[in-house]
């Protein structure tokens, strides 16, 4: 039996996906539960439909991420926080500190997409930072660590 699955099972496979399993546990286990529908003509022909569609829609999303990537490697951030005199960071730029920096250059990216290249940023000097922006999309960008 073919089933459209409409939510991930596991071990089975993932939302939208067509898969075959045994007639019972399609019947008396997948389909009243929700995670799935049967696989008809009519289904298939609306599922190859909406696959059409959203790979529309991603080349789109893919296209927007890249002249955000573009854009984001551009960017050399200036990042102040208070230092010694010995040149030591009074505790460290963390990414909250980039995302800051970012949406001040009009960049709204979340902190849970910036990663620190050099690890912890502890003195004053040049480091590099990553961003995942969509997918396999990701960026690198400069930023400076200066004293205020």
């Amino acid at each position: 039996m073919e089933i459209l699955l409409k939510k991930d099972v596991a071990n089975l496979g993932y939302a939208g996906e067509i898969v075959k399993v045994k007639a019972g546990y399609g019947m008396n286990y997948l389909i009243p539960q929700g995670f799935a529908v049967s696989a008809t003509e009519s289904v298939k022909k609306q599922h190859a439909e909406t696959l059409r569609q959203r790979a529309h829609k991603e080349a789109k999303l893919v296209a927007d991420a890249e002249a955000l990537a573009a854009t984001v490697s551009a960017q050399v951030l200036e990042v102040k926080v208070k230092v010694s005199e010995s040149g030591k960071l009074y505790g460290s730029v963390t990414t909250m500190d980039l995302e800051q920096a970012l949406a001040a250059k009009g960049l709204n990216i979340d902190k849970k997409d910036i990663t620190i290249l050099a690890g912890e940023v502890k003195e004053v000097g040049e480091y590099e930072a990553a961003v995942k922006i969509y997918k396999a999309i990701k960026a690198n960008f400069k930023f400076n660590v200066v004293a205020e």
